[in-house]
């Protein structure tokens, strides 16, 4: 195309001008580029706008977190933490499960009544436990070797003294009675005859409990008789509960005389762990109802275990009683 030609067309765009459109148009589009790079610069500098969330999610949502506990070893343990589990931590038994955790209560409100039954048999057994130097009863099956000798050694030294009846059990006659025991084939006259014996020769009593008799509790008209004579000579009466079908309570609160039941029995088991645990049982229930009874034996695990862990009681708010404390 020769110089002419060119300038012909050329002149003939700016006429028809479309020359100047082209130019207007690169201009906005600069103008739209430099725009959109200005906000979107002005977008990343911003912070991301936060979800705003209902008053009572908001609530929550700032609610700091709550403090936790510090951990307690056993060389930072508070005293409190000891009072909780007294008997876990005081004793180091190895065998003792851990008892249920008592009920705060009143230090030296809890009063607990311990009746060593069997005894009669030797001086000694009662003089060791009369050494230990605290509140305790003695149960004497009368007519065993030295029972005469007890009961008066019991009387000197304010230890009180119930009638340990002796009672046909339910594996009687493989399990062994005394030969002065109540049976459930004898007469009512027979039975009185005998109550009224014991009482004769053991006269300082002043309740009785059935030693054995898971047999002889559970029959109602038995038990009235026996009952009815400990409520004319003003005894009261402790059900062992050797049997859970004894009608002796029931009987017991028929006559309105005083009466109570026992709780735990201490030495099922002869070891130190086993009596420990079950004394802590007896503590608890103390602690709880504000009294209970505990039943043991003499023999030497429970009279050595007894001498040590007896005295410890105060300092577990319990207080060892007379049982009549605990039935009048």
């Amino acid at each position: 195309m020769s110089l002419k030609q060119q300038k012909t067309r050329s002149d003939k765009n700016k006429k028809s001008g479309k020359g100047g459109f082209a130019l207007a148009a690169f201009l906005i589009c600069c103008c739209l580029l430099l725009v959109g790079g200005y906000l979107l610069q002005r977008y990343q500098q911003q912070p991301p706008t936060v979800r705003q969330l209902p008053p009572d999610q908001t609530k929550v949502a700032v609610q700091p977190p709550a403090p936790q506990k510090p951990h307690s070893s056993s060389k930072t343990a508070p005293a409190v933490v000891k009072m909780v589990t007294p008997d876990k931590q005081d004793y180091d038994t190895g065998s003792v499960q851990s008892p249920t955790l008592p009920s705060k209560v009143t230090a030296g409100k809890a009063e607990l009544a311990i009746i060593v039954d069997d005894m009669g048999s030797s001086l000694q057994e009662a003089q060791a436990l009369v050494t230990i130097g605290l509140p305790i009863n003695f149960a004497i099956i009368p007519g065993l070797r030295q029972y005469r000798e007890v009961a008066d050694y019991a009387a000197h030294n304010n230890v009180e003294i119930l009638v340990h009846i002796p009672m046909q059990s339910r594996e009687y006659p493989r399990r062994r009675l005394e030969s002065n025991g109540l049976l459930l084939e004898m007469s009512d006259e027979e039975i009185r005859s005998r109550m009224l014996g014991y009482l004769e020769v053991l006269p300082k009593a002043v309740g009785a409990n059935n030693h054995m008799g898971s047999g002889f509790t559970e029959h109602a008209d038995k038990m009235r008789v026996v009952l009815q004579i400990l409520k004319d000579n003003k005894l009261f009466f402790i059900d062992s509960i050797t049997t859970p079908l004894t009608v002796g309570p029931k009987i017991a609160t028929e006559l309105r005389m005083h009466h109570a039941r026992r709780d735990v029995f201490l030495d099922n088991e002869q070891n130190e762990g086993y009596i420990r645990g079950q004394l802590a049982q007896a503590i608890d229930r103390a602690r709880k109802n504000g009294r209970a009874i505990a039943i043991c034996h003499p023999h030497p695990m429970t009279i050595a275990t007894l001498s040590k862990a007896l005295p410890e009681l105060q300092t577990k708010g319990v207080t060892l009683v007379a049982i009549s404390r605990l039935i009048r």
